[in-house]
């Protein structure tokens, strides 16, 4: 889509899709989904952001404004003949299991990540969840990056793990849920999975436990942040890489990774990943306003104050 008009603070590498999402109360087709569209949306609060992902000749010209309309740069978005990825899903009444529909993998399926020459100096980099052969192939292309940080899913652990392994080493910092963590270190305990990760290489690890908060594991301690308690759970979807997205576009925006900056991080990932599930896909995101945050934020921190 182009050479990025300013330089971007951070890029984000990942899926670009096209969903169907079935809940208790809806059932809606044809969201703009993947981990890149949410992750960059949350980061974009923030800071400078870069995509980096593939559609394909079906990819409706509305996602692409809407995008736009974020301030996000898609200039690391690659067009190529064929079908975009699509997903669908159709979640419990608990709003926290789901189920698979439909995977169908189109023009996502041959994807080889090309960083844009803009967003080569980029400091800040988050590699979403792709193939961890993809993941070190564009970060090798990362020649000006300062802090990486690495999402991964139970399918890479099971599958390819001496290539995770291998990129796990390079990063900054690793995000993964509780279950991931376990796999991958094969530890119950999560301080101790904690442990185990830090000594492949990142110097942070944030575990995610969905609707119980995140901890923030460092060789100097330990942070934890609860999850907002929402009132109205509209679609859990992306929660996850929003959450990943805001603590990369917050660090973007510091400009610098100290323990407080991190700790600020985590809180705001919780204040908007709460937003995002209040609404299907960014509908949310695209009616926040920075009060909203700055109130839900504040908010989160008196909850945690003793």
């Amino acid at each position: 889509m182009g050479e990025p008009k300013a330089s971007v603070k951070l890029w984000i590498v990942g899926s670009i899709g096209i969903d169907d999402i079935k809940t208790r109360n809806a059932d809606r087709k044809n969201l703009l989904g993947g981990s890149v569209p949410y992750s960059s949306v949350a980061a974009s609060f923030f800071a400078r952001t870069g995509a980096v992902g593939v559609v394909g000749d079906d990819f409706p010209t509305a996602f692409e404004r809407r995008w736009k309309g974020f301030g996000i740069d898609l200039a690391g978005v690659q067009h190529q003949a064929g079908d975009t990825f699509r997903w669908a899903c159709e979640y419990d009444e608990n709003m926290i299991e789901r189920t698979t529909l439909k995977t169908e993998l189109g023009v996502f399926a041959a994807f080889m990540p090309e960083l844009p020459a803009g967003y080569r100096a980029a400091p800040f980099v988050l590699l979403g969840n792709i193939q961890p052969e993809l993941q070190m192939h564009v970060l090798k292309q990362a020649q000006g990056a300062k802090f990486i940080a690495l999402d991964t899913m139970n399918l890479w652990i099971e599958i390819a793990r001496p290539a995770l392994l291998k990129v796990i080493r390079r990063v900054d910092l690793l995000t993964i849920n509780d279950g991931e963590a376990r796999q991958l270190t094969g530890k119950w305990n999560l301080r101790a999975c904690a442990e185990a990760i830090l000594k492949m290489g990142p110097r942070y690890v944030v575990i995610k436990k969905g609707e119980h908060g995140a901890l923030l594991f460092s060789k100097t301690g330990v942070f934890i942040v609860p999850a907002y308690p929402v009132c109205k759970l509209v679609d859990p979807t992306g929660a996850g890489d929003s959450y990943a997205g805001t603590f990369m576009g917050y660090l973007a925006r510091a400009g610098r990774v100290t323990d407080g900056v991190l700790r600020e991080a985590l809180v705001h990932a919780s204040a908007l990943a709460s937003f995002g599930v209040e609404g299907f896909s960014l509908e949310r995101f695209q009616k926040l306003s920075p009060a909203e945050i700055r109130s839900r934020v504040s908010e989160l921190k008196r909850m945690m104050r003793v």
